[in-house]
């Protein structure tokens, strides 16, 4: 039987909560997470037309990007689309989980699926996430290191860049004695032990440390485990804002222009001054990605392709680079097709629809 939190769980495996911004609202909104599974309606936004989108097709859970509540909620009488929403839901036991900043700072997550759908090449996070990174360092006996690098590795440690598996590894000699109450697993209780260790190190990121420690406990022979962890300034590119990435053969802006606007199917592309230049490196953020703009120009990109600019905002380029405004629903719209592929491909056997609504609240004359 497969409940709710199956999918949940897994979808935090695809884009942990962990890495949520601090003013986002991923995760269960609305719901009993151990309900069984009946189906699931994937959407961009949650309004009252999904809930009863999802009503009408049995499906007992909504999977969307938008968090329907991003605060606090005091009363729910339904006087907004919000209350009415929640109330909809919470009437017909129909549950409603969001992936959203989290699901924007994973290599394969909104930002991905964009340079897919741009067949953009060598892709790369933009703005590493800082602050991810934490250090293992452990001490295991020289027959038995090869048993814990494994455990550890298969936890989630190890990878750096397009690498896995890496680590430090150096001779050297542990001490100790254990008093009348241990059963050493070398040694005797009550003596001074030597054994030849290899001192252990590798990275992973924080929000693998609950699993990282109880691999290596569980490996690692010794009854108590002496192991240090540090934190690390270092930049995870594997996480972050925005990405990077190569067309395969150079465009015009026009061409990219036009390329842009067939993909997303945008009512109109508010861009910047063109600069008579080919294209060959494109930044992109889903949503609202103003904030990425000096660095998508650090990063010598031809063009940024996001949505929200202000005004004021489209200054900022000075000739530099071509800012592409397509929208904040038509930039993040292929995120349902995300939801799709990750929940039929892990979860086969039930039904995943995508939501015919369209929640998109802009229009164009």
């Amino acid at each position: 039987m497969t409940k709710i939190k199956d999918i949940t769980h897994y979808l935090e495996t695809v884009a942990p909560l962990r890495l949520q911004e601090s003013y986002d609202n991923a995760g269960l909104i609305v719901g009993d997470n151990q309900a069984e599974l009946t189906s699931i309606l994937v959407t961009l936004d949650v309004t009252e037309e999904v809930v009863e989108e999802a009503i009408q097709n049995k499906c007992n859970l909504i999977v969307a990007h938008h968090p329907i509540v991003f605060s606090g909620l005091k009363k729910i009488t339904g006087k907004n689309y919000v209350e009415r929403t929640l109330l909809k839901a919470i009437k017909n036991d129909v549950a409603i989980y969001a992936a959203h900043t989290n699901l924007d700072s994973v290599t394969g997550g909104v930002n991905g699926k964009i340079c897919e759908k741009l067949g953009l090449t060598d892709c790369r996070i933009l703005e590493p996430a800082g602050g991810l990174l934490k250090k293992l360092v452990t001490f295991v006996p020289v027959d038995h290191a090869e048993k814990v690098r494994q455990a550890v590795f298969a936890a989630g440690a190890g990878h750096i860049g397009n690498y896995d598996s890496c680590s430090f590894n150096a001779h050297g000699q542990g001490t100790f004695r254990g008093n009348d109450s241990t059963t050493p697993f070398v040694g005797e209780k009550g003596a001074h032990h030597y054994e030849n260790e290899i001192r252990f190190e590798t990275i992973f990121p924080s929000y693998l440390q609950g699993q990282i420690v109880s691999a290596l406990t569980t490996a690692h022979p010794y009854e108590e485990v002496a192991y240090d962890i540090y934190p690390l300034d270092n930049k995870f590119n594997q996480v972050g804002m925005g990405m990077l990435g190569v067309l395969p053969k150079e465009k015009t802006e026009r061409e990219v222009l036009k390329l842009l606007k067939n993909t997303f199917h945008t009512g109109v592309i508010r861009h910047t001054a063109l600069q008579n230049k080919k294209v060959k490196k494109i930044a992109v953020c889903g949503g609202a990605g103003s904030f990425l703009l000096n660095q998508a120009i650090a990063a010598g990109a031809d063009f940024f392709v996001t949505g929200d600019f202000k005004y004021h905002q489209f200054f900022d380029a000075e000739n530099k680079i071509v800012i592409a405004d397509i929208g904040h629903f038509e930039s993040e719209q292929f995120t349902k097709e995300l939801f799709y592929e990750l929940l039929t491909k892990k979860f086969p056997k039930f039904v995943v629809r995508l939501s015919e609504v369209n929640t998109n609240p802009v229009f164009y004359f």
